[in-house]
């Protein structure tokens, strides 16, 4: 018996390639799914079933191209209504694969139709737990994703709760948890680094798995202080429900090199976004203008998704020259399909073309400081509200970039204005935002609020 978990950072995903005499299975795989398909057939296996926790929001799953590719079966549990093939699996149903196998056990509450699988070794022991978004190493699924009519997420934590205490608490401690998601999903409040734990420690050290916790105190706890889900969640739900554009034609559309001025023509015909996936401080030293900056080298697709409204948006890609595909997948991973092509060469074929090129100022913690010495300055911190609360630049106003679409007026036009966040990312990302808004005078503070700190500027904290 193999079991192998393929953890995704940027999304802070797991999928898990299980294998036992010749057959194997995928659970919650990402859309790009070659790497599965070698994984098996490196060891002469195959994949017989797809098996699927819930409908995911926050990822476009690989489960269509797998099933397509390799003719195993889809699975999803009780409730699970598709557009496309798959099979509705029974809770308690068990699945063989080679000499283990695999139980369905219905766990609705983060949302109705989503299910754990217990993996049973050789001698039928419960060795493993698949977790979805059920259960997290150190939390639980946020329960306010799945609302609809007269059932709200007070609702589905109960629910929640029940699955928990009756399918999940009664297993063995030494079953080993492996959830979909870790630290920096959005599918959770308060998920751990660790990608898997056994139950038992589950059991002691999640808060969501306390013992003498009543109903009362799970539903207020678990649905006490839900983040805004990203806009999108729901997007996703659709695509993973009802079916989506094979990733070969996705990969296709948008892997094509363009000479800066047949780049600068689509552009302009099309109206196409034009993102740059380069570094922030790469950015600042020269981009095309009215391009926005969402570096790779982060939480890439997640800020794709927030920012970025309309999934169907055509997109034009300025990158490092090699990093095209990887780009262009990782936005598909987030549902983001059409882009149409990229920047041969990088922005530095845009410059040797002698094409316009905007800049964004960066300043160091230590300018800033000096200035607002001597001047009124425009601090403008844009981390979520509970960083901003725990330290934050007198007088700086607080503008998370997950909302900068929404609160666009309030930012002040005519003044300059100086852009920080934790370390620099996400504020050379809002920086951009508002640069092709037509705010001319803005500024990025270089290493963020951390930098910032270690200056003469006075720091609050609290609301005010």
């Amino acid at each position: 018996m193999k079991i192998e978990q393929i953890y995704t950072g940027c999304l802070a995903q797991g999928a898990y390639f299980i294998e036992s005499e010749g057959e194997a299975a995928v659970i919650d795989p990402l859309r790009e799914v070659t790497s599965y398909i070698r994984k098996a057939e490196k060891t002469g296996a195959k994949i017989r079933y797809v098996f699927e926790t819930h409908f995911h929001a926050d990822f476009v799953s690989g489960h269509l191209d797998l099933a397509a590719k390799t003719g195993a079966v889809i699975v999803y549990g009780p409730q699970a209504e598709t557009g496309f093939s798959s099979y509705k699996a029974k809770d308690g149903e068990v699945f063989k694969l080679g000499n283990i196998s695999i139980q369905v056990l219905h766990t609705p509450g983060h949302t109705f139709e989503s299910v754990c699988y217990l993996l049973m070794d050789e001698n039928g022991k419960p060795a493993a737990l698949f977790s979805g978004d059920t259960l997290f190493i150190g939390d639980v699924g946020r329960p306010d994703l799945a609302q609809k009519g007269d059932i709200d997420q007070y609702d589905l934590a109960g629910i929640l709760y029940d699955s928990l205490r009756n399918k999940i608490m009664p297993l063995p401690d030494d079953v080993v948890v492996y959830p979909a998601h870790g630290a920096g999903s959005a599918c959770g409040k308060n998920i751990s680094k660790e990608t898997s734990d056994t139950l038992g420690n589950q059991k002691r050290f999640n808060y969501a798995l306390r013992a003498d916790m009543s109903r009362e105190e799970f539903i207020a706890e678990v649905t006490a202080g839900l983040p805004e889900p990203p806009q999108y969640f729901p997007e996703n739900v659709k695509m993973n429900k009802e079916g989506y554009e094979p990733m070969d034609a996705v990969m296709k559309r948008g892997d094509r090199a363009l000479a800066p001025q047949t780049f600068e023509t689509i552009a302009n015909q099309t109206g196409a976004l034009v993102l740059d996936t380069r570094s922030a401080a790469e950015f600042s030293k020269g981009f095309i203008p009215n391009a926005i900056n969402i570096g790779l080298d982060g939480s890439f697709a997640p800020w794709v998704g927030a920012l970025i409204p309309d999934l169907k948006q055509t997109i034009l890609l300025v990158t490092e020259p090699g990093r095209e595909e990887e780009v262009i997948t990782r936005m598909a991973r987030v549902g983001y399909d059409y882009t149409i092509g990229y920047l041969d060469g990088g922005f530095q074929s845009w410059q040797k073309a002698g094409k316009e090129v905007d800049t964004v100022e960066n300043i160091s913690a230590e300018e800033l400081s000096v200035r607002a010495a001597s001047e009124a300055v425009h601090v403008i911190d844009v981390r979520k509200p509970d960083e901003f609360e725990k330290g934050h630049v007198k007088d700086a106003f607080n503008l998370p970039l997950d909302y900068i679409n929404d609160l666009m007026q309030e930012f002040p036009k005519g003044e300059q204005l100086y852009i920080h966040c934790a370390g620099g990312y996400r504020s050379m990302i809002a920086a951009s935002i508002l640069k092709s808004r037509g705010f001319e005078d803005v500024a990025n503070v270089e290493g963020g609020f951390g930098a910032i700190q270690k200056t003469g500027l006075p720091v609050v904290f609290g609301s005010k």
